[in-house]
């Protein structure tokens, strides 16, 4: 199975080797018909501590590193 990229901004770099990624996701209400926004966080790796607060990033799936770290930050940074 392909591993999922997400693409969010982050909301915090205050740990040491992890980042909180916001990913904002659109979809059609399927009573209303009206397009909604929701958004939700993940914490990802950040080995170098390279990324910092409001900075585009994409994020990959990975193995568990901690109890809440499932992804983890690519290393290019994304278009924004």
């Amino acid at each position: 199975m392909p591993k999922r990229i997400l693409q969010g901004t982050v909301v915090s770099d205050k740990n040491d080797k992890t980042i909180v990624v916001q990913v904002e996701r659109r979809y059609t209400h399927p009573l209303f018909k009206k397009t909604v926004r929701t958004s939700k966080k993940y914490h990802a790796h950040d080995a170098d501590n390279a990324f910092k607060v409001g900075d585009r990033v994409r994020i990959e799936e990975c193995a568990p590193i901690s109890r809440q770290k499932r992804w983890v930050a690519l290393s290019e940074k994304a278009d924004g």
